[in-house]
């Protein structure tokens, strides 16, 4: 049996990035690979503005002494020195402030621009505002034992001209585009959705909704793989079941070569009477039937399929294990990385974080084990009941993977590597 890091590397040797690119609405490219360098064209505030709705002052001219009107404090325990100084000038944000005038304030908003002279924006809640019986804008009594610079955003603090935002590769999450609109753009160059043809195989098998005759179950494979194909961007092109013959199975996979840029299927990787996919890959192009060192998994198809409306003349091929606990691991450990690899992502391998075990396990296997279970509220992990690979209520039920090395056993407290499916997926 291989090693799941060898079986790793030969897929993703094998599978190269697509290479095909389209601009799209920088709103709508959520979940896509970014296929070129963002590039900020300007400085990220363009200006200094204020981060609270206050006054602006000079500090420095007020703590030398040149305020028009100062008091020192009355002496009292908690008495502060202050300054009363006129307002000269209303700032809100989107208007073009005049230069702050010596001895006196700005009443400014949040996002205003910053005046000329002004180092110090001080909050409204420090200040006392002071009618002027004249009229105008009246003065402020504003306190002067406050740090200089304080609460002013300044320009390009966020990003500079120049800087790259994002780098190729990187999968743009609902922060990135966010980051990618502050700096103005308003599309963004993404890889090409990868296009995958899904089918299962097995008489067996019946959709939901329909009656189940005698020995029959439901496909769930079809409606798991379908929803982590479309989580990761895919374009899916669903070819449903198809019938346990060497004849239908050479015939959807010619079918499923067509405009695709990988086929998966689900079942019939194995290698009994019944299972035609082995030799139909055989008579149709190439295939690899590999057993990795994982426990649920294990058969591993891949390969691909030749056509001549395919990309290149062929498509890649990837065969899952029948049992829908095995299908779904696998999609996570194997197909998603080569479906990140096809889209030019520079990071493909999960994430793990070290968490303390809240259960006892002794059935220690020879392959490497991932059990499915859940972070409880303490920090810790729990463990579904039932660890068969049939039980698809496990995976509903638990939140990530926790993988367990070959020979492992595990008591409470013993920190184990957790694989989260918000990562995975």
């Amino acid at each position: 049996m291989l090693p799941m890091e060898q079986a790793l590397e030969r897929l993703l040797a094998q599978v190269q990035p697509l290479g095909i690119t389209e601009s799209v609405s920088t709103p709508l490219a959520l979940g896509r690979i970014l296929a070129q360098d963002l590039v900020s064209p300007l400085d990220v505030p363009p200006y200094d503005n204020s981060a609270m709705d206050g006054y602006a002052v000079r500090m420095a001219a007020l703590t030398a002494g040149s305020a028009s009107d100062s008091n020192t404090g009355t002496g009292e325990p908690g008495s502060e020195p202050t300054a009363l100084l006129p307002v000269a000038q209303r700032v809100p944000a989107g208007s073009v402030p005049t230069p702050l005038q010596p001895g006196t304030a700005a009443r400014i908003f949040t996002g205003a621009t910053v005046p000329e002279g002004a180092d110090t924006i001080l909050m409204q809640e420090q200040c006392e505002a002071v009618a002027d019986p004249s009229g105008g804008l009246g003065q402020v009594r504003v306190p002067l034992n406050v740090p200089q610079g304080q609460h002013i955003r300044r320009r390009g603090e966020d990003l500079r001209r120049g800087e790259t935002v994002l780098t190729t590769g990187v999968r743009l999450n609902a922060a990135a585009l966010g980051l990618a609109a502050t700096a103005g753009a308003a599309e963004l160059t993404v890889a090409r959705r990868p296009r995958v043809a899904l089918f299962s195989t097995g008489d067996e098998l019946v959709l939901p909704g329909q009656p189940l005759g005698p020995g029959q179950i439901y496909n769930s494979n079809r409606t798991t793989l379908h929803a982590l194909l479309l989580a990761l961007g895919c374009e899916v092109r669903d070819l449903g079941i198809v019938p346990d013959t060497l004849d239908a199975t050479r015939a959807a996979l010619r079918d499923a070569a067509r405009d695709s840029d990988l086929i998966l299927s689900s079942g019939g990787v194995s290698v009994g009477e019944e299972d035609h996919l082995k030799p139909a890959l055989e008579r149709e192009g190439r295939l690899d039937l590999w057993q990795i060192a994982i426990k649920p998994g294990k058969p591993l198809a891949f390969g691909e399929v030749h056509h001549p409306d395919a990309p290149q003349g062929r498509t890649w091929y990837m065969g899952l294990p029948g049992n829908p606990v095995s299908s779904f691991v696998t999609f996570l450990l194997f197909v998603r990385p080569v479906l990140l690899r096809l889209q030019g992502a520079t990071q493909w391998a999960p994430r793990g974080y070290q968490l303390p075990a809240e259960f006892t396990w002794t059935k220690a296997d020879k392959r490497r084990e991932f059990l499915r279970g859940r972070v409880t509220d303490q920090g810790g992990l729990a463990l579904f009941g039932n660890q068969s690979s049939g039980v698809m209520s496990s995976a509903a039920w638990a939140d990530g993977l926790i993988e367990l090395p070959p020979g492992a056993t595990v008591a409470p407290g013993q920190l184990l590597r957790f694989l989260p499916f918000n990562d995975l997926f």
